[in-house]
C-alpha cells in the first residue's frame, strides 16, 4: 500500500471499506488476548524450576555460617552480593539485597527521602514544598504512579537515540526543586535506547539547583538481551564518583525476569553514605530479608556462567515473539506511513508511534477483536500522551502463536485508525 498521505480521498474511502471487512473477520474470531503487561511466560519460569528444590533439606547455612533460617543480615548474603556486584557495577560493600520487587526498593527510597531526607541534604523532601522529578517519556507507567501518589510534580524530558535529551535535563536540573530523576538506562522502557557514554557522563557531572539530587537509576533489564550484540552501558557510579558526586546514583536492579517474578531478588546499589543511609531506614522497617531466597539464588547460579547461559535460554524463547511483532508490523504496515516501531536489542518492548490523536482508538478497535493492550498513556505522566500516539507493546507474556495473531489484530487496527485520521484531515483540506 502506498504512503497514506499520497492517495486520493476516494481511494483512502475504498480502503477503508476493504479494512472495515478485514476487521469484521478478526472480529468474528473470537479472540482473547492479552498484551497489557511485560511479564515473564510460563516457559520462562520454567527456566527456573531448580529454584524450588534449594536450597535443599538441612542446608541453610550462609558462607560465613549464619543461620539463613533466623532474623538479620539486613544487607543481603555476601555470596550474593558478590554474584550479582558486576551487574550492578559496584563492590560487594556497596550492595543491599531486598525481596522481589526492586519497585518496593525505589518506593522505600523515595518515601525515605521524602520523610527523611538523603545525605548531603537539608532534611525531608517533604518539608520543602513542591518537590519535581524529571521524566523521559516514553517512560514506565509504575515510575509515574509512584511520583503520582506522593504529590511529586513530574516535568517530561524527551528521550533521543543515545537516552534523554541532555539539553533539557541540563536546563531543568537548576530548579532547587528538582530533586530526583527517573532513568531506566539500558533497553529503555519501552523505547529500548541504552544510554550512551556521553549521556552517563552528563548526568553524573552535571550541576544541580538541588543539593541532594539523585538519579533513581533502574537497569532493570541490564542482562536482558534479543541478539548476540551486548552493548555496555557506562558505569554511573564510578561516573558520578570521578565527577565529584558519588552520592548521585541510587542504582536498582532485581531477578524477577531472571529467576521467578513473584519470587526474585530486588538490588540496591550506591555509594557508602547513601548504602548507610538506606540500611539505617530499612533496618526499622524490617528485621531482615528472605535469606533462604537468597541461599537458593546463591546456589542456583554458582556454576561460573550459570547466568549467562539462563539469560541465552530468556533469549530463545523471547526473541521469536518479539520477531514475529516486528516483522507483522512491517509486512502489514511498511511503506504505509501508518506507523513508527522499533526492533529492540533488549529489554521487554516494543514502541509503537501512529498518527497523532489514533493510539487510543487503536487500542479501542484492538479490544474490539478481543486483544488487550496496555491503555494508550501508560508511557506519559498522569497516563496523558498530549499527542495520543504512543502504545507501548509487550510480546513477552502469550504464546508465539497468540503474539503472531495479536501482532496482526494490532496491524490492522493501527491502518485501520491512520487511515480514518487521513480521511478526516482530507476532508478538511489538510
Amino acid at each position: 500500500m502506498p504512503l497514506l498521505t499520497d492517495q486520493s480521498p476516494e481511494t483512502l474511502r475504498a480502503s477503508h471499506a476493504v479494512l472495515q471487512e478485514r476487521y469484521a473477520v478478526l472480529k468474528g474470531r473470537g479472540l482473547k488476548l492479552d498484551m497489557t503487561r511485560g511479564k515473564p511466560a510460563p516457559e520462562q519460569l520454567d527456566l527456573a524450576e531448580g529454584l524450588l528444590a534449594l536450597p535443599g533439606n538441612r542446608d541453610h547455612l550462609t558462607e560465613t555460617g549464619e543461620d539463613a533460617r533466623n532474623y538479620g543480615g539486613i544487607q543481603g548474603l555476601p555470596e550474593v552480593r558478590r554474584l550479582f556486584a558486576g551487574v550492578l557495577g559496584a563492590a560487594p560493600e556497596q550492595i543491599a539485597v531486598g525481596n522481589n520487587s526492586s519497585l518496593a526498593l525505589m518506593h522505600d527510597c523515595l518515601v525515605y527521602a521524602l520523610l527523611k531526607g538523603v545525605p548531603g541534604g537539608a532534611g525531608p523532601w517533604s518539608r520543602e514544598g513542591e518537590i519535581r522529578f524529571l521524566c523521559p517519556i516514553p517512560g514506565y507507567d509504575r515510575h509515574f504512579a509512584l511520583c503520582e501518589t506522593y504529590g511529586i510534580v513530574m516535568e517530561t524530558v524527551p528521550m533521543t537515540p543515545a537516552g534523554p535529551d541532555m539539553a533539557v535535563v541540563e536546563d531543568r536540573v537548576r530548579d532547587p526543586r528538582v530533586k530526583g530523576m527517573w532513568c531506566v538506562p539500558q533497553y529503555s522502557n519501552p523505547g529500548g535506547e541504552t544510554y550512551a557514554d556521553e549521556t552517563v557522563e552528563r548526568l553524573a557531572r552535571m550541576e544541580t539547583g538541588a543539593p541532594d539530587f539523585r538519579l533513581f537509576w533502574d537497569n532493570a533489564y541490564a542482562l536482558h538481551h534479543l541478539t548476540e550484540r551486548r552493548p555496555v552501558l557506562r558505569n554511573v557510579l564510578e561516573a558520578a564518583a570521578e565527577a565529584g558526586h558519588p552520592d548521585r546514583p541510587f542504582v536498582f536492579a532485581s531477578t524477577s525476569k531472571v529467576t521467578l517474578a513473584g519470587a526474585g531478588l530486588a538490588f540496591f546499589a550506591a555509594s557508602p553514605a547513601n548504602l548507610r543511609w538506606y540500611l539505617a531506614q530499612a533496618g526499622k522497617r524490617s528485621i531482615g530479608p528472605d535469606k533462604l531466597n537468597q541461599l537458593r539464588h546463591a546456589r542456583f547460579l554458582a556454576q561460573d556462567g550459570a547466568l549467562d547461559r539462563l539469560m541465552d535460554s530468556h533469549r530463545r524463547l523471547l526473541a521469536p515473539k518479539f520477531k514475529a511483532v516486528t516483522d507483522t508490523l512491517e509486512r502489514q504496515l511498511g511503506g504505509t506511513g501508518a506507523a513508527r516501531w522499533t526492533t529492540p536489542e533488549g529489554g521487554y518492548f516494543v514502541l509503537l508511534e501512529v498518527p497523532e490523536g489514533c493510539a487510543t482508538r487503536v487500542v479501542e478497535l484492538a479490544a474490539g477483536c478481543g486483544l488487550a493492550m496496555t491503555p494508550a498513556g501508560a508511557t506519559h505522566p498522569y497516563g496523558r500522551d498530549p499527542h495520543d500516539r504512543t502504545l507501548r507493546l509487550a510480546p513477552s507474556y502469550p504464546s508465539l502463536s497468540d503474539v503472531e495473531a495479536a501482532a496482526e489484530v494490532i496491524a490492522l487496527c493501527t491502518l485501520l485508525a491512520a487511515t480514518e485520521a487521513r480521511i478526516r484531515a482530507a476532508e478538511h483540506g489538510r
